[in-house]
């Protein structure tokens, strides 16, 4: 949606920052429209990320530093160079893209929202979208129930900054120091729409959780063997929420809950550690060591 208007309004040149998708999708896009993109990164960004942004078309660039430096040089790339600025809520257009995932979510729901979405948070365009989705459906008299879904944005306790702002009930949050996080897509230690998230979680009844950074790829784990879906870590986040919610009685047994995966594991190889055992074709085989692995 974003590059759709970009070219509309004759922009020929973008620029944004990604430490995860949209460097990718925004070059691809790009791309097929004709338009040059420019995308900076923070260096330990998953290679997948800078291999695949790369090969759709972007001239990519390192930055040894955060989200919010990469944040920073392409404002600054935009006001020196005249490239148009895609950042996360620098315009106005990738918020309605965004906005899909509640349209679908109302249409596969059969116009009856669930009680609750799980969404792992870094920048919140994702969360900010939907909620925006659900109140023009609402205004447009599509749903079957007024009752809308309870918006949980959900963080590493390696980057929490929404979530500490959450809790001590202000609108804006203080950027988060010596963020980390395997989740490379929650490591955004302030997020330009940290107000219209939280505006979004309190105004839906929801709340803000962050979870334990050392159990989540144990439950990017627990969530593939359990969907067989390619789970990314930033929404085995979100089954780590999941966990503590429900323990909390926040969520019924009976409540529909969903929770968006927003990328593949795929993504994350270098995080994972597996050990294959070798067999070695010209000895006998150990069927002994083969039983018990």
């Amino acid at each position: 949606m974003a590059i759709t208007m970009a070219k509309y309004f004759g922009v020929d040149k973008i620029v944004l920052p990604t430490a995860g998708n949209a460097g990718a999708a925004a070059a691809a896009f790009a791309t097929a429209a004709q338009m040059k993109s420019y995308v900076f990164m923070p260096e330990d960004t998953p290679k997948i990320n800078q291999i695949e942004t790369k090969q759709n078309g972007a001239k990519v660039f390192l930055v040894n530093g955060l989200i919010n430096d990469c944040g920073r040089i392409a404002r600054e790339a935009s006001n020196q160079l005249r490239w148009f600025n895609l950042s996360t809520l620098s315009e106005p257009y990738r918020i309605e893209g965004k906005k899909t995932m509640g349209l679908e979510l109302g249409e596969q729901f059969e116009w009856k929202l669930p009680d609750v979405i799980l969404y792992p948070t870094g920048g919140g365009t994702g969360l900010i979208g939907m909620w925006k989705a659900f109140q023009e459906l609402k205004a447009l008299d599509w749903l079957e129930s007024e009752k809308l879904p309870r918006m949980v944005a959900v963080q590493s306790d390696g980057c929490c900054p929404i979530v500490r702002a959450f809790e001590k009930g202000e609108r804006f949050a203080v950027p988060f120091s010596d963020a980390h996080t395997v989740a490379s897509g929650l490591r955004v230690p302030s997020a330009l729409g940290d107000f219209m998230i939280l505006d979004a979680v309190r105004g839906s009844a929801g709340t803000a959780v962050s979870v334990d950074e050392n159990k989540i790829l144990e439950w990017m784990k627990l969530a593939i063997r359990q969907t067989g879906l390619s789970i990314c870590p930033e929404t085995a986040a979100c089954i780590g929420a999941l966990e503590k919610l429900t323990q909390s009685e926040w969520i019924e047994p009976d409540e529909k809950v969903v929770i968006f995966n927003t990328a593949t594991a795929l993504k994350y190889l270098d995080k994972i550690k597996v050990e294959i055992p070798l067999i070695d074709k010209s000895e006998p085989i150990d069927w002994n060591m083969i039983s018990k692995s």
